[in-house]
């Protein structure tokens, strides 16, 4: 490259890029097309006279969030900063209300959404903006009857957020998990309850919150005895989706206790066009590495030290360094 040549590709990107002309002022300017601007900018970038580095904050999460995509075969992977903040509510409402956001803008493309339930939905919920879809319909995807910490059974967070979302809701009068098998084939025989459950599996979003076995909610809600525990334990059970407990490479455990679950099964996520995980916390690393292995998840929601994490400690492939 001659210096003539040179000098015309610096002063075209100076107009450019410092200037902010346009490619058709540029053209205009100097005397020749558009396309010719182009390829000179284009040119400048191949010579090196041009090189373009963003400096913002976010380029890190941005990397992180491409390689969760990568590593787990996400559509996307949302991972909220949050880095020098310690109190663990905090963060998972601040996860939840990115996560609210991005609901309100896919949920004008459809009309039904299904949720399971737990803490980080709880958030989610209250952080959701008031609009109105009357066309809407939300769903709780398992039961949710019981006495304690009603507010996030799935069927009050599916009444809450319809009341946000301007929209309809239907119940699931069952509890998440009975106590027999026996007693769900019984209860599976309400044709009400077989009818919603039907409409539950064909929802076009389904959100769902990750669970770990170390604090389970279940357990603290008086859903588990200390036996099951134990049970799952042996059984190598690290967390639970929707009630249904999974192992470290998210196959759900063979196990009587996963059969007494009421909602929708594992493998019916697979037929339901946009699923989102939100999920939180170092405590839940290997539940939630267990739930993307699965592959039950188009969208992950998660902070940043939880997600340098699951990098961290996985290998290209979504493999555990074990």
């Amino acid at each position: 490259m001659d210096w003539a040549e040179k000098r015309e590709l610096v002063r075209v990107a100076k107009l450019y890029y410092f200037q902010g002309l346009t490619q058709a002022e540029i053209s205009k300017k100097i005397g020749v097309s558009r396309p010719v601007i182009s390829k000179l900018l284009q040119k400048a970038k191949d010579a090196g006279i041009v090189e373009i580095i963003i400096k913002d904050e976010t380029v890190n999460v941005v990397e992180i969030e491409q390689k969760l995509e990568e590593m787990f075969s996400l559509d996307e992977a949302i991972v909220v900063p949050a880095n020098g903040i310690e109190n663990q509510e905090l963060i998972k409402q601040l996860v939840a209300k990115e996560a609210a956001m991005h609901l309100s803008k896919l949920a004008k493309n459809v009309k039904s959404i299904g949720l399971s339930w737990g803490t980080t939905l709880y958030h989610m919920v209250n952080e959701y903006p008031y609009e109105r879809n009357p066309e809407m319909m939300v769903y709780p995807l398992v039961g949710g009857t019981g006495r304690k910490h009603v507010e996030i059974h799935s069927n009050q967070l599916a009444y809450e957020l319809s009341k946000r979302m301007g929209a309809n809701c239907e119940f699931l009068y069952a509890p998440a998990l009975v106590e027999t098998v026996d007693l769900k084939e019984q209860i599976l025989q309400s044709e009400s309850i077989r009818v919603l459950l039907d409409q539950i599996r064909k929802v076009e979003i389904a959100l769902l919150g990750i669970g770990f076995l170390e604090e389970s909610t279940l357990f603290n809600m008086g859903y588990l005895k200390e036996e099951e525990m134990e049970e799952l334990k042996q059984n190598q059970a690290v967390g639970d989706i929707g009630s249904r407990f999974i192992d470290k490479d998210g196959k759900q455990i063979q196990i009587p206790l996963n059969n007494r679950v009421i909602g929708i099964d594992l493998p019916d996520l697979f037929q339901i066009p946009t699923v989102i995980a939100v999920a939180t916390g170092l405590a839940k690393v290997t539940a939630i590495r267990a739930a993307l292995r699965g592959g039950y998840f188009h969208k992950l929601f998660v902070d940043e030290r939880t997600a340098r994490e699951l990098i961290a400690t996985s290998d290209d492939k979504g493999n555990s360094e074990e």
